[in-house]
Parts: C-alpha cells; sequence; structure tokens
C-alpha cells in the first residue's frame, strides 16, 4: 500500500514538470438543417525538455476542452527522444502520410532551425541544436507526426555501436 501511494506522488511529480505548448487550434464546421455547428481541436505538445515529449490531438466543442483533452493524451503517451549532448545522435526522415520531415544533428551553438510547429516539438524535447526541413503536406498535425517518428526510429550511440560490432562479428 505504501508503495503504491510512493509511485502515485513520482508520477504526480513529474506531471508537474513537464511544460505544455499548443500548437495548432482548428475550428471545424458541420452544416446541419439548422445551421453550421463548431467544434475545436487542439493539437498539443508536452515535454520536459530534457528528452522526454508527448504529443496529443483533442476534440471538444470549446477551445480549452479541446486543449485538455489533447494535453491529457500527450502525457499518457510520452516518449524518449535520444540525445547526443544538445542534439541527436545520426540523421533521419520522418514520414507521416504526404508530410515528411528530415531531421539533422547540428553542431554545438546552430540552435533550433525548424520550421513551425517542429520548432515546438524540438524545444520541449530539449534538442537544442538540429537541423530540420519539411518536405510535402504542411499540414501541422502531419507534419508534427512525422518528426514524432522521425524522433521515435533514432537509435542511441552506444546501441548502434553495439549493432555494428555483432553484425562484423556474423561474418
Amino acid at each position: 500500500m505504501v508503495e503504491e501511494v510512493e509511485s502515485f506522488f513520482e508520477e504526480v511529480e513529474e506531471e508537474e514538470e513537464l511544460e505544455e505548448e499548443v500548437v495548432f487550434i482548428n475550428r471545424v464546421a458541420k452544416v446541419t438543417k439548422g445551421g453550421r455547428r463548431f467544434k475545436m481541436a487542439a493539437l498539443v505538445i508536452v515535454g520536459d525538455r530534457r528528452g522526454r515529449v508527448g504529443i496529443g490531438y483533442g476534440k471538444g466543442s470549446e477551445v480549452p476542452l479541446a486543449i485538455q483533452k489533447g494535453t491529457q493524451y500527450a502525457k499518457k503517451h510520452l516518449f524518449k527522444v535520444p540525445l547526443n549532448g544538445d542534439t541527436i545522435p545520426h540523421a533521419v526522415l520522418g514520414e507521416f502520410k504526404a508530410s515528411r520531415v528530415v531531421i539533422k544533428p547540428a553542431s554545438p551553438g546552430t540552435g533550433v532551425i525548424a520550421g513551425g510547429p517542429i520548432r515546438a516539438l524540438f524545444e520541449l524535447a530539449g534538442v537544442k541544436d538540429v537541423l530540420a526541413k519539411s518536405v510535402g503536406s504542411s499540414n501541422p498535425v502531419n507534419m508534427v507526426k512525422a518528426a514524432e517518428k522521425g524522433l521515435k526510429s533514432l537509435i542511441e550511440t552506444e546501441k548502434a555501436k553495439e549493432q555494428r560490432q555483432q553484425g562484423s562479428k556474423r561474418k
């Protein structure tokens, strides 16, 4: 019982250090017999600036409700971004539907060179030096999801070295 209470308080402390940023708010209209019905959708990014980040897309009848739902989803689906100092370990291409995002490591002092919604993702993930280029669709939701896929496909430097050594031993 005591362990459960302690783990609960650890989770609460982790959530307190997470920062959130609303990247995109969309108003969707449904035309009915009586007129238009509006709903809101919000793309929210949550991160601790130390390698943990999550993305959430919430929908609701009002903006605060959509933001709240997006934040809850993002906190539930956090993932770890492998960092090599203040940058990423290697270049990667993230693809989601018609959006493609090319992500490359940068030398120290370069900063985050990325467009629009992808910049918020890198900043909240704690990546300080990175180059990113969006190719294809400029839809913010698809761009962020493509960048997310790219970041999830990154391999830590130590793991890559181990895989190379194991591959050379097999031959």
